[in-house]
């Protein structure tokens, strides 16, 4: 039986301030996949990623 954790993921953009909260799971590469692609500045490369278990 294989648990799905999800995590809070806190994502940052230093290029522009912004700053998006969203629910995840880990995949098995040990990103996050949350759907996540770019930020409103055009940034999807240089961001900051923090994620907590819920």
């Amino acid at each position: 039986m294989t648990e799905n954790v999800r995590y809070r993921v806190v994502i940052r953009c230093p290029k522009c301030g912004e700053k998006f909260i969203l629910r995840g799971s880990q995949g098995k590469d040990g990103k996050y996949e949350t759907g996540f692609i770019r930020c409103v500045c055009g940034n999807e490369d240089n961001l900051i990623v923090d994620a907590t278990p819920e």
